[in-house]
């Protein structure tokens, strides 16, 4: 395909051009448009293309800077005194910026190609039953744990490494636990047509580029929605952090949750498994592992855990 998929040509054409654009794409890699949409956020704007697919949306590619030096803007009180408890308890010898560059990947510059991308975290070895599985009545253990939570008027169930319950609208719906590998989970993708974004691909697509320590700034905004740290007033509301980006994706906003990212080894972004919020660190030790600066995590074996691991299928766009 011969066309501006580049960030700065394709700002550049309008929506008819656009929309004719997107609807080539769509009878190229068998997915229905359904429109263009615009995302603003964190003063950065994407006009893109929606995709009935799996909610794909077009990221279009660009020649970025990626990784983190320096603060560009400087941090706030609260993070900054934040900051300083953690130095003082590790007795860490540098200063703050130092201790944050630990956790940080080099700054470098590459170029990301387009590509069609899944707007939503995607589960990795949970199968949706019915209560009427074989494989489900073969343990009248989890049913009974089961049918006390529901009688104690709880949510969600989780009974790890075995089965999940969930319930939306007031019906259950059963899940399976099953393993998985690394290898075999980019072998799924690539029978599906799909595959996984690499590590500088996804912190393209969460920071788009950006300078400071997160899409929005240096720091930690105490006035956000943040998950794990909620303000009573704001119960009920969006999380702030898992709004859709300048993208239009949903993506980095739950230290908990692993995002697995193409590489030799099974190696993750966008988390850290929870070990900062666990280790109780505050708001912003907690998130960084979020920032699109952070370091892969390479991992020491193939065994994907489906409570922390997900992943989000990417098509790469062939411009040629």
């Amino acid at each position: 395909m011969d066309g501006p998929l580049y960030l700065p040509q394709y700002e550049e054409l309008g929506p008819p051009e656009k929309t004719a654009l997107m609807q080539t794409l769509a009878e190229r890699y068998g997915l229905l448009f359904k429109g263009l949409r615009t995302f603003s956020r964190w003063g950065r704007h994407c006009t893109t293309g929606l995709f009935e697919k799996a909610g794909r949306e077009l990221v279009p590619g660009d020649t970025v800077t990626l990784g983190w030096e320096r603060l560009a803007v400087g941090l706030g009180e609260a993070d900054r005194a934040e900051l300083e408890e953690v130095r003082d308890e590790y007795a860490y010898p540098g200063t703050l910026e130092e201790l944050i560059r630990e956790d940080m990947a080099p700054v470098r510059q590459v170029t990301i190609a387009p590509m069609l991308v899944s707007r939503q975290l995607e589960e990795i070895g949970w199968e949706p039953v019915t209560f009427q599985d074989p494989r489900l009545l073969a343990h009248p253990d989890w049913l009974e744990d089961f049918r006390q939570h529901e009688r104690a008027g709880g949510g969600g169930l989780n009974l790890v490494g075995c089965a999940r319950f969930d319930c939306l609208d007031g019906q259950w719906q059963p899940y399976l636990s099953y393993d998985m590998t690394y290898p075999q989970l980019r072998e799924l993708l690539r029978g599906q047509g799909f595959s996984l974004p690499t590590a500088d691909e996804w912190a393209y697509l969460c920071g788009g580029g950006c300078r400071t320590l997160f899409p929005w700034g240096d720091g930690i905004d105490l006035d956000m929605h943040l998950r794990y740290f909620e303000d009573p007033e704001k119960k009920g509301t969006p999380y702030d952090m898992q709004e859709p980006n300048f993208f239009g994706l949903s993506i980095a906003y739950d230290p908990y949750k692993r995002e697995v990212v193409e590489a030799e080894t099974f190696t993750t972004c966008g988390g850290d498994g929870g070990c900062n919020l666990c280790g109780g660190m505050g708001p912003l030790m907690g998130f960084l592992s979020c920032s699109p600066h952070w370091k892969p995590e390479v991992h020491e074996d193939d065994m994907l855990d489906n409570d922390f691991d997900f992943c989000r299928p990417i098509i790469r766009v062939d411009t040629d």
